[in-house]
């Protein structure tokens, strides 16, 4: 065998090797338990506002995550804060939110300070009353 030939099967044998290096780790996690509702759109429902391909090997179901811009706001996002602090306590907590679908599915974004309940500061832009 030439010697200009092993330098090129050295190189064919860590090339498997060396793609697999290149490669980021996929990083997984188990499926939450929501107890929230999941609201789907149709892609064709909304503006597209991002869009990444997420680069997978020859032979793999290739990924698209795509970013929308919702094309209505549904739900009910104006509340009476009396109405659903049932306990009168001053706050609505996740069990009291659950009688406003719209409220318990933002409920966890809407408690920054991560209290597990809503003063009236926390749902500014919500209230009616």
């Amino acid at each position: 065998m030439p010697s200009r030939c092993v330098p090129l099967l050295i190189l064919l044998a860590a090339g498997p090797a060396l793609a697999q290096q290149s490669r980021p780790a996929a990083e997984s996690q188990p499926l939450r338990d929501d107890a929230g509702i999941v609201r789907a759109q149709e892609l064709s429902a909304g503006r597209v506002t991002g869009s990444v391909d997420i680069v997978v090997p020859l032979g793999e179901t290739p990924v698209t995550v795509r970013s929308l811009t919702p094309s209505s706001a549904a739900g009910q996002y104006r509340i009476h804060f009396a109405e659903l602090d049932v306990d009168g306590d001053g706050y609505i907590s996740a069990d009291e939110a659950q009688a406003n679908p719209s409220l318990a599915d933002e409920f966890i974004s809407l408690d920054v300070k991560r209290r597990g309940k809503l003063d009236r500061e926390d749902l500014a832009g919500w209230l009616l009353d």
